[in-house]
């Protein structure tokens, strides 16, 4: 493989106000769609061997606005499935469970379809992602979510999943994985289109 275009997808209502957005199959708000169109000159400019996207529309329109037709959508492209948390901001879990942080103190249960995953059941879907991606060869894209792909991030530079704390990643914004002297490193990371 050459290299490996992340995009994340656009903002929704809920990246907005900043609601955990695992399984929730939101659309994107109008500035998302601007978002991921803003995307297309980028993409425009390569070929790419393989593309695949998360099942949420979310993920399915940013990539059909930024012109990545054809893609296949793969289901371990997911966001992190936050269980209880689903749909709940950072400061409203903090008021039951004060300093929470997802990285250290990962999510409650939730119900039978959305039980909650651990960072390392994450990085076990990054992982097999990266495996997909590597046996394609050439240029491959991906269109999924911040926290997941924090996760392939850290996964793809030898970090257990819990290193993709230190990737800040927004929404309608795209990074570069590829490789120095075959040694996998980010090329750029969390760069908007302006």
């Amino acid at each position: 493989m050459d290299e490996m275009l992340l995009l994340r997808h656009g903002e929704t209502e809920w990246s907005r106000a900043g609601k955990h957005t695992g399984r929730t199959d939101l659309p994107l708000t109008e500035h998302g769609e601007d978002q991921a169109r803003a995307l297309a000159p980028l993409v425009k400019e390569r070929a790419f061997d393989l593309v695949l996207v998360s099942p949420a529309r979310r993920a399915r329109r940013t990539a059909e606005l930024a012109g990545l037709n054809g893609y296949d959508v793969d289901g371990d492209l997911w966001e992190w499935d936050y269980g209880g948390y689903e749909g709940i901001t950072t400061p409203e879990i903090r008021e039951t469970r004060p300093g929470w942080y997802l990285w250290r103190d990962g999510v409650i249960p939730g119900d039978a379809e959305h039980p909650g995953e651990s960072a390392a059941e994450v990085g076990a879907r990054a992982d097999r992602v990266i495996q997909r991606a590597r046996a394609a060869g050439g240029r491959v894209a991906l269109v999924a979510h911040g926290h997941f792909l924090r996760v392939l991030a850290a996964r793809w530079l030898g970090l257990e999943p819990e290193g993709g704390r230190l990737l800040k990643l927004d929404t309608g914004t795209y990074s570069w994985l590829g490789f120095e002297r075959a040694e996998p490193v980010l090329t750029t990371w969390n760069a908007p289109i302006h």
